[in-house]
């Protein structure tokens, strides 16, 4: 909290302090400082700009999922000349992955500049991916698409993105699982169920049916990590039957 009473506190220290901390986290000069402090903010200040419309870092957020989508297609339009578009769509969502957004987020530290009022601690781990794409978002508007492009492969491309390591990572076990399925005409079906055990927090458990036959089970805090989990462990199971190449 200190850091961020230094960076939010008098007008001429805040500015200069921001100022500095920007520049470190996008590697230039910032023109506009207004856009990257929107950037930081969280709806839950109610916060609204001259034409009453609401400020916080969503809408940034927004722009800069676009920006990444886009700079990350034409790098692998350029990279993979043999891929299709079904190749090229899977690997662009494993670079773009919400788990690896929120790394890169994470790594920045971004959340120490988030100005709200809920604390912190309360946030999901997806907010550390938010605020890497409201970032994203911010440099686009304030310098342009070289300037974004060029912090997207710094920050993501160059350190992160070998296509050969890529082509063999799995970031949905469920969805390669329901894939092999359509593909090698196997009924699936996820029973899920409200879990009664002792923890204090609510789980789900899940059975994995494979036609008619339970090959897999799972509990976690929600329906969705219960059936990935249940999908993993089907598919580690199984992987000498399953191709995870296209």
């Amino acid at each position: 909290m200190s850091v961020i009473r230094n960076i939010w506190g008098s007008r001429s220290e805040k500015d200069g302090n921001f100022f500095s901390e920007v520049q470190k986290i996008i590697g230039f000069k910032p023109k506009s400082l207004e856009v990257y402090q929107r950037a930081f903010t969280h709806r839950s200040l109610h916060k609204k700009d001259k034409e009453g419309n609401p400020v916080s870092y969503e809408r940034l957020e927004f722009l800069g999922d676009a920006m990444l989508s886009a700079v990350i297609a034409a790098h692998l339009f350029n990279e993979v000349p043999h891929g299709d578009e079904g190749y090229l769509t899977k690997m662009r969502s494993k670079i773009v992955s919400r788990k690896h957004l929120n790394q890169l987020g994470e790594d920045l530290n971004l959340i120490q500049f988030v100005k709200t009022n809920i604390p912190t601690s309360q946030f999901g781990a997806n907010i550390h991916g938010n605020l890497f794409e409201a970032i994203v978002g911010a440099i686009y508007l304030d310098k342009g698409y070289k300037k974004c492009e060029k912090f997207i492969y710094n920050e993501v491309i160059d350190p992160y993105v070998d296509i050969h390591l890529l082509e063999g990572r799995v970031i949905s076990y469920k969805s390669l699982l329901i894939e092999w399925c359509q593909k090698n005409k196997t009924k699936f079906h996820y029973e899920i169920y409200e879990d009664t055990g002792k923890d204090e927090q609510r789980h789900f458990a899940v059975k994995l049916h494979l036609d008619g036959k339970v090959i897999a089970k799972a509990r976690a805090t929600s329906k969705k990590k219960a059936e990935e989990k249940a999908s993993k462990r089907a598919y580690f199971a199984n992987q000498d039957k399953i191709n995870t190449r296209e």
